[in-house]
């Protein structure tokens, strides 16, 4: 660890860790003023203070959250990075647990990263669109197939796309995110049409009705989950509404391979 912050290293020592003067100097704090700071005396440390020192003492991102909420302050605003478009494998291995009910998970961008043999049951295409296509708000207001499939498709469409603009929002003017818009007003009248409404609505579970052409149709319900080791990612769960004959027809549905639609 001295060796990471430019500090020699001190022999005779029995411990590697920084000494509490190291500390207070690569933190640009007084020495008095850290000793205080750690026996806990009636002092208001600054966020820019507790920042360094997380640096400074290689906290994890939880541990650097933690002691600014002790202090009152909200956790640190994450890193930008590169959207992954692979699901993680433990989180496909739930999605694949989930075997009779059809779920997929997206990534902050609403690219669809990861779904199980369910959905791809109802929805085919999805495995066969190319990787670039593959993301949700593109699907819905391109794939003839999907517009079929949803049984409100007017309604639901632009629900989504509210939804889509509550959360992509503070990052539409991204590269990713423009070039998707951009693609979008090219490809489909009804988006540009309904992205003009400047509509934002929050998600919520609810029931959705999906004619799929060999099971007829299926009344479900939509959920959303955010795994806290993962929170970009969200999976989405379709359930069957018990007070339908939904169940039956999820499970002939799980049961019928779907041939390859391009």
């Amino acid at each position: 660890m001295r060796a990471d912050l430019g500090l020699p290293p001190v022999g005779g020592r029995r411990t590697s860790g920084l000494r509490r003067e190291e500390v207070a100097y690569l933190s640009s704090v007084s020495v008095t003023w850290y000793t205080w700071l750690e026996q806990g005396r009636e002092i208001t440390p600054s966020r820019q203070v507790l920042d360094a020192l997380a640096h400074t003492l290689r906290l994890s991102a939880a541990e650097h959250a933690y002691v600014l909420s002790l202090a009152g302050y909200p956790a640190p605003q994450p890193t930008a990075a590169p959207v992954p478009h692979t699901v993680p494998a433990a989180l496909q291995r739930l999605l694949d647990a989930l075997a009779g009910y059809p779920s997929y998970a997206i990534s902050p961008d609403w690219w669809i990263s990861g779904w199980n043999t369910a959905y791809e049951a109802l929805y085919p295409n999805v495995a066969t669109v190319p990787a670039a296509d593959r993301n949700l708000l593109w699907l819905v207001f391109t794939d003839p197939y999907l517009r079929g499939l949803i049984a409100d498709w007017d309604d639901s469409s632009r629900r989504l796309l509210a939804e889509f603009r509550a959360e992509a929002g503070p990052r539409l003017g991204e590269l990713p995110y423009s070039r998707l818009i951009e693609r979008l007003r090219e490809a489909s009248e009804p988006f540009c049409r309904d992205w003009e409404s400047q509509d934002i609505r929050g998600f919520s579970s609810r029931e959705r009705v999906f004619r799929h052409p060999t099971v007829g149709d299926l009344h479900l319900e939509q959920h959303r989950l955010a795994p806290s080791d993962h929170p970009d990612v969200h999976l989405v769960i379709y359930t069957p509404v018990l007070t339908t004959d939904a169940p039956a027809r999820l499970r002939r549905l799980v049961e019928y391979c779907p041939p390859q639609v391009t």
